[in-house]
């Protein structure tokens, strides 16, 4: 790759004149090997491969109520806090601007070719653990998110975010990463329909209870809808295997173009139609895919600002808030030096010791896209590695960011077309992602217990506990566990054990709080 970017420097044109001569030299353009031509098309080869963010981030937040029942917008939208999907729209379009803004940001301030968006996995913390926790709204779920992005920041600037990096063993690192690529794609599988839950918990006396998790309705491909998953999934695995750009954005189209032609011909329907759950088995799980009144409309930005920092405090506790902020930590940056060394090696950019240039201010960036993410109500904004595709096109400097985060703002002006997508033609792409995370299990040392088995139990009670922070918790006890048992409690890090003892108190709340109730 060096070597190749060396040769395109030796040929290089002279930098021109006027405008581009400008950006030429703002960005080194030529002086890193690239050309105007390629700094655009990278980045709108990235915009088309991380676009699915505006169709899944809605559908996560958007359909996953809090503790009260409320869903994330649906009161702004519809004075209605319990309909489901209302908010869509709003998420939509916030979720674009937020990631549109954060993006320029980074080709801006840092020079570097990574886009930043709402990030798979930390969305997934907030809709399905946090909110759910008794008590906790959405504004509170934010708050955490800024109160996360306000502690990264402070980290970054002090220094202090190399120190709790180096505390964290890489195999834990790696794992908590696996992990919640599972978890994601266990959720892709439910929230599609594909996995289901029979009625084992409906006992009657003398009938053997059933298995927890089954496929589809009755333990097979029973209906159009769950088709059309299957058929999504496989578009993104031949079009990935084919290298071909956005993959999974056009995975999303086309099944949402199939699954609409089915709706508007065979009425297949919503699964739930009103009379009671799954009264339609062979429906579309969550959202039937209908046509709507208009497919451009003023975006609605009513979403930003409704987050509340402290909120969460009073309802679950320091104790548990102090571990969400850390579970949500360890998820973002970790996260984010990952694909920070990944892109700026694709592209040639890294030093000797693996370092890109800039990296205090991509940090900085990344940093406020928690803060961002959180105030916006869309989640924490990270770096994605899909810029990876922008760099494979060409991309070398912030300039393709720049032109991505462009393609974001335009997009806010198309948030209608979101509800035509239903979670079949959607969820392929988190499976997917799932996939390209769980490919992270080969940095594990599985002939060392040590590590070994820590990690297995931080990536499998992820998904079966349905709780990133139950996963983290596990691994990082166990492994502690160990360490002493063996007599190296001198290697467990200070945080190691501050964390460790916060997880223990995590684990029995529940008992604590019954004990001082009764």
């Amino acid at each position: 790759m060096l070597m190749a970017n060396t040769s395109s420097q030796t040929t290089q044109k002279p930098p021109a004149s006027g405008f581009s001569g400008f950006l030429d030299r703002t960005y080194h353009i030529s002086e890193r090997g690239s050309t105007l031509g390629r700094e655009i098309r990278g980045g709108l080869v990235t915009f088309f491969a991380m676009s699915y963010i505006i169709i899944l981030n809605p559908l996560i937040l958007g359909l996953t109520p809090d503790s009260t029942g409320a869903f994330l917008g649906a009161e702004l939208a519809t004075g209605d806090p319990t309909a489901a999907g209302a908010g869509i729209p709003l998420i939509a379009a916030a979720t674009a601007l937020i990631a549109g803004v954060l993006s320029i940001t980074m080709g801006a301030v840092a020079n570097f070719p990574i886009a930043l968006a709402a990030g798979l996995g930390l969305n997934a913390l907030v809709a399905y653990t946090i909110v759910k926790m008794p008590g906790m709204t959405w504004v509170d779920g934010m708050g955490l998110v800024v109160l996360e992005g306000i502690v990264i920041l402070v980290l970054v600037l002090t220094g202090f975010r190399t120190a709790v990096f180096r505390a964290v063993p890489a195999g834990l690192k790696t794992a908590i990463s696996v992990g919640i690529g599972l978890f994601i794609a266990f959720i892709g599988l439910v929230n599609a329909g594909v996995v289901t839950t029979p009625a084992m918990f409906d006992y009657v006396p003398g009938n053997q209870p059933g298995t927890p998790v089954q496929l589809g309705t009755s333990k097979s491909i029973d209906s159009l809808p769950m088709l059309v998953f299957f058929l999504g999934l496989l578009a993104i695995i031949i079009l990935t295997a084919r290298k071909v750009r956005g993959a999974m954005l056009w995975s999303i189209l086309g099944a949402t173009v199939l699954a609409v032609v089915l709706e508007q011909t065979l009425e297949i329907g919503a699964k739930n139609q009103g009379t009671g759950a799954g009264d339609n088995p062979a429906g579309w799980n969550l959202n039937a895919p209908a046509l709507p009144d208009s497919w451009v409309q003023i975006p609605d930005f009513s979403l930003l600002g409704q987050f509340s920092l402290f909120g969460s405090f009073g309802k679950i506790g320091i104790v548990a808030v102090v571990l969400l902020v850390f579970s949500l930590l360890l998820a973002d940056f970790f996260d984010t030096m990952g694909t920070m060394v990944a892109v700026g090696g694709e592209a040639g950019l890294l030093d000797k010791e693996g370092n890109p240039p800039n990296i205090q201010r991509i940090l900085v960036v990344d940093s406020l896209g928690a803060i961002a993410g959180g105030a916006g109500s869309v989640s924490s904004n990270t770096a994605f590695i899909e810029s990876a595709s922008g760099v494979g096109e060409g991309a070398r400097t912030g300039l393709a960011p720049i032109v991505t985060g462009l393609a974001f703002l335009l997009s806010t002006l198309f948030a209608p077309v979101v509800q035509l997508v239903p979670y079949e033609a959607a969820t392929p792409a988190l499976v997917f992602v799932g996939f390209l995370m769980m490919t992270q299990v080969t940095g594990i040392k599985w002939s060392d217990y040590e590590i070994a088995v820590p990690a297995f139990l931080t990536m499998i009670v992820m998904p079966f506990t349905y709780s990133i922070t139950d996963g983290i918790g596990m691994g990082f006890l166990v492994w502690v566990i160990i360490k002493i048992v063996k007599g190296k409690g001198r290697e467990i890090h200070p945080l190691m054990w501050v964390t460790t003892a916060m997880f223990i108190i995590y684990f029995v709340l529940g008992p604590i709080q019954d004990l001082l109730v009764g």
